[in-house]
């Protein structure tokens, strides 16, 4: 009872924080969106995974970063947060890292107090089960066996279930149910993505504008490359803030922003699962391959696909701002200070990305080329 008081408080008390950091755009839109993840999160109350509260104190300490407030607090709930689930905030710890000054600051000092309250923990365990390490890769290597819990093929016992994974793997495994095949395609799509986020990130001059597109992106695409459940898409509260931000700028993005959000908030939901499962009952369809292979494709394909679809977007707005502030910086020599504030382009420029990982040399006069 104490775990989940938990869990639903701690719950509750990131989506205001999340909504607080929305509601500076767009208050209504913020807690609409808020308000459907919540009612879809009843499954992760039932089953106590430590997502819940991992999760909720991340968004607490991303609050606490942006907004200057309760630091010391952010710093110790993100590094609580890494102890327990570092693949679900492990990108949310390295944007902070990435995006330099202060926050790089605030990451170091996360890092070192996980090492203070990691390593003791660690020692402890070494020193009552020496061969605890050995197990616990046998324990993984059993948990992900062919049909076993954490197979994300069809033949798993439970991938697909109320708690199903949500990981890309999940999607290819359906045409090629092979590990040989499935992780190596998951790795050749998120990489290239995960690496033009970081790219940007170090080529981005730190604003909070940009920081909400940029924890955006990376809270979609944290999913899809590794193990994670439905549960872990509340990690998606990060994405309000941008949305409601989009939104209130207005035109076809904050449409764009809107539809997408929308999107991966209710396909990743309980309320959705529970709606597919009955139409997928009342089917009464015949056994054969093609069948199972269809209904399968139709339960797996919506969450993963649409946080796809959710980070591809954030990113390529993010890369696209990102790219044409380092050009109007960079555009100082017209009389204008290359730090003055810009104004943002609202619209989506395809080179601009491109522009961000091959910038363009300025012209230099014959006999003055030199190596700085």
């Amino acid at each position: 009872m104490l775990w989940m008081l938990l869990t639903v408080g701690g719950l509750i008390f990131a989506s205001f924080l999340a909504w607080n950091l929305g509601a500076d755009y767009a208050p209504v839109l913020a807690g609409g969106l808020i308000g459907i993840l919540l009612a879809n999160s009843e499954m992760l109350i039932v089953i106590g995974n430590p997502s819940g509260v991992v999760i909720s104190l991340c968004v607490v300490a991303v609050w606490c970063f942006l907004k200057e407030r309760f630091v010391s607090v952010g710093i110790l709930f993100l590094a609580i947060c890494l102890a327990v689930k570092p693949q679900t905030v492990g990108l949310i710890w390295l944007y902070f890292f990435l995006a330099g000054g202060v926050y790089r600051k605030r990451a170091i000092q996360t890092l070192l107090v996980l090492v203070a309250i990691g390593l003791p923990s660690v020692l402890w365990v070494w020193h009552v089960s020496p061969h605890w390490a050995r197990e616990l890769h046998s324990n993984i290597l059993a948990f992900a066996a062919h049909g076993s819990f954490g197979d994300p093929g069809p033949a798993s016992t439970s991938s697909h279930g109320a708690v199903r994974m949500i990981n890309l793997q999940t999607v290819i495994s359906v045409f090629r149910d092979d590990p040989r095949i499935y992780n190596p395609v998951s790795y050749l799509i998120c990489v290239p993505l995960l690496l033009l986020w970081v790219i940007v990130t170090l080529r981005t001059r730190f604003s909070r504008q940009k920081a909400w597109l940029a924890l955006a992106a990376i809270a979609a695409l944290s999913m899809l490359p590794v193990y994670h459940r439905q549960y872990d898409t509340k990690l998606l509260l990060l994405t309000v803030p941008a949305c409601a931000m989009l939104w209130a700028e207005g035109g076809l993005i904050g449409r764009i922003a809107l539809f997408v959000n929308t999107a991966g908030f209710v396909l990743s939901g309980d309320l959705w699962w529970l709606l597919l499962s009955a139409f997928v009952n009342s089917l009464h369809l015949h056994a054969t391959m093609l069948t199972v292979k269809m209904l399968t494709v139709l339960e797996v394909f919506p969450v993963p696909l649409s946080l796809l679809v959710m980070g591809i977007f954030y990113l390529w707005v993010y890369a696209s701002r990102s790219s044409g502030s380092i050009v109007m910086a960079e555009s100082g020599s017209q009389g204008e200070s290359p730090l003055a504030p810009t104004q943002p382009s609202f619209g989506l420029d395809m080179k601009r990305p491109l522009n961000m990982l091959f910038p363009r040399l300025p012209d230099i006069p014959d006999g003055k080329r030199e190596l700085s």
